[in-house]
């Protein structure tokens, strides 16, 4: 397997892993510059040669998924006998620096309606590195050639169509989604509230919306859902930045996607 193949597969199962490559080397030593091995929790992928620094550098790459750092980190080795080393002794006689760099899980956000703000808001957050998911009830929105704008994203693209029950989409969602409700009809939006209160592994909930509406829907989700006023919280409305106040489709995805980025540095801290 391929060291690309391997990042990628490491990506579809969503597991963090590092990269390792050797960045430079003077001298002799087992692997040219550019030799690159993938390091999961529990498997390798590909060789920078063997030995005392392949080992070192396994060892550090598992730290570092174990700390969940993001921050890349160099490591330099003199391959001679007269250095310790903790996995045995390389004389080649040359000096290699090698590059750990984290693969991390990428973050993974669902869009509930694909309509004006859904569509622009997609446009947006598919410049990011996520797994973004399209869900919509409605086949000709989510048609192909409506999601050409999407055609270079950076973000990886799963588009749902849901023509009976959106909601059981909930449970495929990775763990740590967060969810944005904002389809084309109350009904579903609300069937969307109730059954993601009840999906315990997602991240935020977000809905869209006025405060007239939210007040119904908490009402229904307490009398009807029989969830607690706690639970009922987790959903955030509005969404977006309080200060952006413009009702374009364009403008409001704007909001709700700074909104979104802002609580993903602020879970960084």
């Amino acid at each position: 397997m391929t060291w690309v193949t391997a990042v990628a597969r490491l990506r579809a199962r969503r597991e963090p892993g590092v990269l390792v490559t050797v960045a430079a080397v003077r001298g002799h030593a087992p692997r040219d510059a550019g030799a690159k091995l993938v390091v999961g929790r529990s498997g390798t992928w590909g060789s920078i040669g063997g030995g005392n620094v392949e080992a070192v550098a396994i060892d550090r790459a598992r730290e570092m998924i174990a700390a969940a750092e993001r921050k890349p980190e160099l490591i330099d080795f003199a391959l001679n006998d007269k250095v310790t080393n903790r996995h045995g002794v390389q004389c080649c006689g040359g000096t290699v620096a090698v590059l750990l760099e984290p693969l991390p899980v990428v973050r993974a956000v669902a869009v509930f309606g694909v309509g004006h703000v859904g569509l622009e808001l997609a446009r947006i957050l598919a410049r990011q590195d996520l797994d973004l998911h399209l869900i919509d009830s409605r086949a000709d929105v989510i048609a192909p050639e409506r999601l050409d704008v999407l055609a270079d994203a950076v973000a990886q693209v799963h588009v749902h169509h849901t023509p009976l029950l959106p909601e059981e989409v909930l449970e495929e969602l990775p763990h740590g989604t967060h969810v944005l409700i904002m389809t084309h009809d109350h009904a579903e939006d609300a069937a969307l509230c109730d059954a993601a209160l009840r999906t315990t592994h997602l991240g935020s909930i977000g809905l869209i919306g006025s405060a007239a509406k939210w007040a119904r829907f908490r009402e229904r989700l307490a009398t009807e859902g029989g969830h607690d006023a706690a639970v009922i919280d987790r959903i955030k409305t509005p969404i977006g930045l309080p200060g952006i106040t413009g009702k374009e489709p364009a403008t409001i995805a704007v909001s709700v996607a700074a909104d979104l980025l802002r609580a993903f540095e602020q879970e960084r801290r």
